[in-house]
């Protein structure tokens, strides 16, 4: 029987979008009929690296991305391409999860596993509406923030699940509403209807985050709101940006506490 890690390393490994797509489906659904198992002990995981991507887009810094208003047809579809990019950096963010940390709960790579392919099935919409645009992934040039989070939390499950799933990923949930309020108003029913299925499904996401930070926290005895508080500082103070959205964190996990740590965080407080 071939192991989770064995599989979420292919998946990591795969450069083709079409590949890294039907890998995550294929081995999401092993996985769930019991196909791949989680051995304990394992071996340790390959240091991190830069997952298989496809030549296109072009990765750069975010400030040389140009701003693009909704209004226009090409400002529309650049506005999808990347959410899209998020939602394919998502996939390999949650394999890493799934692959690097070892020794854990059954949960918790249930957690990542399904994470993965929920993923996929949101690149795969908002594809769909960016080729019924005219457009295809890869069209205009992305950067590599998410992936470079991943990389400085690799020494460290806790990190990692306090910084990816609880600050980067879940700024879709601040910005996806007024996202949606601005393409209603332009009559995009159909990236609307994307876009909401994505923002419930990541409020599951992001607080699956919290969980497993809050279950790291218990098993080395660390109070989490402190930790939290802390690790914002450390890491996180040129990413976060307000305002937030309090009822979707606080649905996916966050106390008052950490939702004011944000706040302050992002005031430079």
């Amino acid at each position: 029987m071939a192991t989770l890690f064995e599989a979420a390393r292919e998946c990591l490994d795969a450069a083709s979008v079409d590949d890294k797509l039907a890998l995550t489906h294929a081995h999401a659904a092993a996985f769930a009929r019991g196909a791949l198992a989680v051995p304990a002990p394992a071996p340790p995981p390959d240091p991190i690296r830069m997952p298989g991507r496809p030549d296109r887009p072009r990765l750069v810094h975010p400030r040389t991305l140009p701003r693009r208003g909704l209004g226009s047809a090409a400002g529309r579809a650049a506005f999808i391409h990347a959410i899209a990019h998020i939602e394919l950096n998502a996939v390999d963010l949650a394999w890493d999860a799934a692959y690097r940390f070892r020794g854990l709960p059954p949960a918790y790579y249930a957690d990542w596993v399904r994470i993965a392919d929920d993923e996929a099935r949101h690149f795969a919409l908002l594809r769909t509406r960016l080729r019924a645009l005219g457009h295809d992934y890869g069209d205009f040039d992305a950067h590599n923030g998410l992936w470079e989070m991943c990389e400085k939390t690799a020494h460290d499950g806790l990190a990692r699940m306090a910084l990816v799933p609880r600050v980067l990923e879940a700024r879709g949930l601040d910005v996806t509403p007024g996202m949606i309020l601005k393409l209603a108003a332009l009559d995009d029913r159909e990236t609307v209807a994307i876009l909401e299925l994505i923002l419930r499904e990541e409020v599951a996401h992001v607080a699956a985050g919290s969980r497993w930070f809050r279950w790291y926290c218990a098993q080395r005895g660390v109070e989490p709101e402190a930790t939290f508080r802390a690790l914002l500082a450390e890491y996180a103070r040129a990413v976060l940006h307000g305002p937030f959205n309090v009822e979707a964190r606080s649905a996916a996990g966050f106390s008052e506490a950490e939702l004011a740590a944000l706040r302050e965080a992002a005031d430079g407080v």
